[in-house]
């Protein structure tokens, strides 16, 4: 996780949380979640993995069912992650139709494990690309293939696009623009 100090404020601010109630539920003082949202040291360990709990975008049903039904029913190759764990909530029948094994088996999973290298040096990128500021943009990049057979990536240009969630936690909107080496699509690259 890149450093979460202004997820977690955004997150206390959608959800009106004070310091001392994150503090409690990470089990840490309030000083430290302060030191954390000014950038100031990072967590580790149990806070981190429970941090990482807090700020994730929820897997069940009930959380964003409108967004997930259109992500489902897209006729192009979409999926949703979790902006923060990678944790897959939606993919389109067009994104599944690339994979060899079914989607049930994948919601919930973290994808990132099946990165190509390209999409990992995009999420390196991330911090200096605007990403984590409140307005993110619209990055394009380039991919080439993953070398797993069963979430198979194709070489094409991606789009990656930050939503927030209705309780204020991010999601990643993940779209193959076009497949194989082609000039890049109009837009801001990463």
């Amino acid at each position: 996780m890149s450093h979460p100090g202004r997820a977690l404020k955004r997150l206390r601010a959608m959800r009106g949380l004070k310091q001392a109630a994150v503090a409690e539920m990470l089990g840490v003082d309030q000083t430290t979640v302060s030191r954390w949202e000014r950038g100031i040291g990072r967590p580790e360990g149990r806070e981190a993995a429970a941090l990482e709990r807090l700020l994730a975008a929820p897997a069940g049903p009930g959380a964003d069912r409108a967004l997930k039904r259109l992500v489902s029913q897209a006729g192009e190759p979409v999926h949703l992650i979790c902006d923060i764990t990678h944790r897959l909530l939606a993919a389109s029948p067009a994104r599944v139709a690339e994979w060899t094994s079914p989607l049930d088996i994948h919601l919930g999973e973290r994808l990132l494990r099946y990165a190509s290298d390209e999409i990992r040096a995009a999420e390196a990128r991330l911090p200096d690309q605007g990403w984590y500021e409140p307005v993110a943009p619209r990055l394009v990049f380039y991919t080439g293939a993953n070398a797993d057979p069963d979430l198979r990536i194709r070489p094409g240009w991606m789009s990656w696009e930050r939503l927030r969630l209705e309780d204020g936690s991010l999601a990643r909107l993940v779209t193959t623009v076009s497949w194989g080496e082609q000039p890049p699509p109009a837009g801001p690259a990463a």
